[in-house]
């Protein structure tokens, strides 16, 4: 059986906004979508990732107006990004080596293609784990 890559595994359908977005307007935009980042670019390329998680601990946390603050302002700038036809195995070792739960995935030219979420992986890489069951659930919100 031929290697999962992380194209089988990606979600293609990435949502992107802008640095002058809000976090209200981000957290919004989360909820209609029923995801847990955003993209943060001006168009040539991804230029961070915000997730709710950012908007709670870097904003929220420190009472920062979520009507005025923007994603521009809390975003992670260090992107871990994978390529469409690396093996699911080293998306996970990615990771793990950076500490984070998801990468991005982007063509030879930093096209961006897709997101990859540990999720993501558990559900291909042992889909009976716990982790993999949790990822499978229905959200409960």
């Amino acid at each position: 059986m031929p290697m999962q890559t992380v194209r089988d595994v990606m979600t293609s359908h990435v949502v992107t906004l802008p640095r002058e977005t809000t976090l209200a307007e981000a957290a919004r935009t989360m909820r209609e979508q029923d995801i847990g980042d955003i993209v943060v670019s001006d168009g040539a390329g991804p230029d961070g990732l915000v997730t709710d998680r950012d908007i709670v601990v870097r904003a929220v946390a420190e009472q920062r107006d979520p009507a005025t603050t923007t994603i521009g302002e809390i975003l992670t700038p260090d992107l871990v990004t994978v390529r469409p036809d690396d093996t699911v195995q080293s998306a996970a070792l990615l990771m793990r080596d950076y500490a984070v739960r998801r990468v991005l995935v982007c063509e030879e030219d930093q096209t961006l293609v897709g997101i990859v979420s540990i999720g993501d992986l558990a559900e291909a890489i042992d889909p009976e784990s716990v982790l993999g069951g949790i990822s499978r659930a229905a959200p409960n919100n």
